[in-house]
């Protein structure tokens, strides 16, 4: 057996004028600049799964990755540059993707120093510590252009951080104008 309903219906309805009375009104579709479209293809680039590193987290993690890789490479591939600065191109990379965007100058930074840490295992100095901090600057000059182009790729890949971030803000700021405000600017539109 049903019954009734004792609740009370919550506010009044409204009249039928006021409802038709009650304009929406459509904002004026506007295209994106050719440079907005391609901003937001390529923030795809920077939802890579992993890790928002500070500056001195990005440091550290490149130094201890770098050194490792050192140990690795003087040990199974007896000091193969090409590994070693294949590898730190990759790490680069890597660490311009992984760090906060308040810390993003600390890539490129960080870079060089990394692979100054990781050479000393491969450097191969001999005779103390002066035979060993010449064979990490001989390392150094022979090896300039890994080195070169991981920083390289370093600051490539946080300068297209930091222009995605400044195309978002400004796309944000466009979206976020009153549809007044658009026809204000554009009296033959309205």
């Amino acid at each position: 057996m049903e019954h009734p309903s004792t609740r009370k219906p919550q506010g009044k309805p409204r009249p039928p004028e006021q409802e038709s009375a009650t304009v929406y009104r459509a904002s004026p579709r506007r295209s994106a600049p050719p440079v907005l479209a391609t901003l937001r293809r390529l923030r795809r680039l920077e939802r890579v799964p992993g890790p928002r590193l500070t500056g001195l987290g990005c440091g550290l993690l490149s130094m201890l990755v770098m050194l490792v890789v050192g140990v690795l490479d003087a040990w199974l591939l007896d000091g193969s540059s090409f590994v070693y600065g294949l590898l730190f191109l990759l790490l680069c990379v890597a660490c311009g993707l992984w760090v906060r965007p308040t810390d993003l100058i600390t890539a490129p930074i960080s870079a060089p120093i990394a692979f100054t840490a990781g050479l000393q295992p491969i450097s191969g100095g001999e005779g103390g510590l002066g035979g060993a901090v010449v064979a990490v600057f001989t390392q150094l000059a022979l090896q300039a252009g890994w080195l070169y182009g991981g920083t390289l790729a370093a600051g490539a890949t946080v300068a297209v951080r930091k222009v995605l971030m400044l195309g978002d803000r400004a796309v944000r700021r466009a979206q976020s104008t009153p549809a007044s405000a658009s026809a204000a600017d554009h009296p033959q539109r309205a």
